[in-house]
Order: C-alpha cells, then structure tokens, then sequence
C-alpha cells in the first residue's frame, strides 16, 4: 500500500516526466512493436538505474554525485534514486533514436506523402546507433545544466556535485557516462532486436518517426524554457546555439538536401 501511494504521490509531483513518457510510449508501439517497445524501455531504464546506483558509491560513470533526499515521502525512490530520474533516460535514449532514424532514413516521397523505412538493415547500422548516443548525450547538456538548479523551479533540489564542473557546475564527465548508458543500452537492445520477430516488410514509419522527433524537440523547449524562466540568459543561450546547427541539418536533411544512407 506505501508503494502505491508513493507511485501515485510521483506520478503527481511529477507529471511532466510521465507525460513525456506517455508520449514516447505511444509512439514506440506503432513504430517498433509490443516486444521490441518493452525491450527497449525496460533494458534503458535498467541499465540506467545500474549506472546511476554505481555512481552514487563509486564516481562511475557519471563522476561523484549525490542525491539529497529532499523529496522522500513525496515520491517513490529505488533505494537512494529517486524513481522518475533513472525513468527520465528511456524516453530521452528513444526519442534520441527517432531523431537519429530521421537523419539517416532514406526519405522517399509518394506525392505529398513522406516515406520512412524500418528495415532492419537500418536499424542495425552504425550511424543510426552513433547518432542516437550523440543525440542522447546532447538533450543532456541542455537538462543537467537546469536540473542542478532545481530549488529554483518545481523539480527541487535533488541532486549536487560534491564538486562543480566547469559546464554551469556540471563536470564533463557527466556526459561521457551519460553517452556509456546510451552506448549499453543501445548495444544491450540491437541484441535483442535481432532475435526477435522481424516486423512485416519495409512499412512506411514516417509517423513514428517524426513525431518521435518532435518529442525530442518538446523535452528541449521544455528545458530551455525552464532555463530562461529561472533567469539564466546565458545557459540557455548556449543550449540554444547547440542545437541551432543539429535543426538546420534537420531542415535540410527533410528538403531533401542531405541524403544519408546506412
């Protein structure tokens, strides 16, 4: 009873995660399939615990942090990690993959209407799996930063550094294991992937595809919102200036300007 009652004390101190979550779990069904959606999520979210517990008593691989625990009582932890932490990277690595999938997929176009394969030999090739854990680690970038200031919006202060990095206090090495969880879960899932039954044919996934793109896209103007809400013109400037070059490959990419194939 104390477990569902903290779930449900989470699911309401912490709607936005569930939202986006939401969102991700509707679009993944459509694009992977039953198996494939519950492979992926639960494999991230694993492994993302695994690493965040790891962190928190050994520096690796995120570097030393720490959780506070000033939300015990108001929503659900996993021993010391707040539940909705380690749950935030499955949909974060999914949308990562949509967005990697709409920079390599072949666009073919039927009049007005956009085709996207999901072919296996696409899913499995190099760039679709090296942009997905570059994306992955760049939403990153944008969500730390904030994040640490959390008692200065609605997330409250969760977390710190024992010692600031050099990134708006966060340490670079941050990200490089944000981009281990990415690479292992990522690696862990095409296993798997690989086993299971294969979808029927080349089916259009433009869809999916898209709209888990524009996921992505709505967990980074959350963020930069968020950031510029808070009066930090600076960070979120320099978040805004990442991303401006990865959305005008985007636009040129969907113009048919940038063909890539894997």
């Amino acid at each position: 009873m104390e477990f569902l009652v903290l779930l449900g004390k989470t699911l309401v101190l912490r709607s936005y995660v569930f939202l986006f979550l939401a969102m991700a779990l509707a679009v993944a069904r459509p694009l992977m399939g039953g198996s494939r959606t519950v492979a992926f999520f639960f494999i991230t979210w694993i492994v993302a615990f695994a690493c965040e517990f790891s962190s928190t008593r050994t520096g690796i691989p995120f570097g030393w942090y720490f959780y506070t625990g000033s939300t015990r009582g108001q929503e659900l932890y996993l021993s010391n990690v707040p539940f909705m932490d380690s749950l935030s990277f499955t949909f974060l690595l999914f949308a990562s993959y949509c967005l990697s999938l709409l920079f390599v997929s072949p666009i073919r176009r039927q009049g007005s209407a956009v085709c996207l394969p999901y072919s296996l030999r696409l899913r499995m090739s190099w760039p679709v799996a090296t942009l997905s854990v570059l994306f992955f680690v760049l939403i990153d970038i944008i969500i730390d930063p904030v994040a640490l200031q959390g008692d200065r919006w609605f997330l409250g202060k969760i977390y710190y550094y024992p010692e600031p990095g050099i990134h708006f206090g966060v340490p670079i090495v941050n990200y490089l294991g944000w981009g281990v969880v990415g690479l292992i879960a990522f690696s862990l899932f095409r296993l798997i992937d690989r086993r299971l039954r294969e979808p029927s044919s080349d089916a259009n996934k433009a869809g999916p595809v898209m709209l888990g793109s524009a996921l992505y896209y709505a967990v980074v103007t959350f963020n930069l919102a968020i950031t510029f809400w808070i009066g930090e013109p600076l960070m979120g400037l320099s978040g805004v200036l990442i991303y401006l070059p990865v959305t005008a490959l985007l636009l040129i990419k969907l113009a048919g300007g940038l063909p890539v194939q894997p």
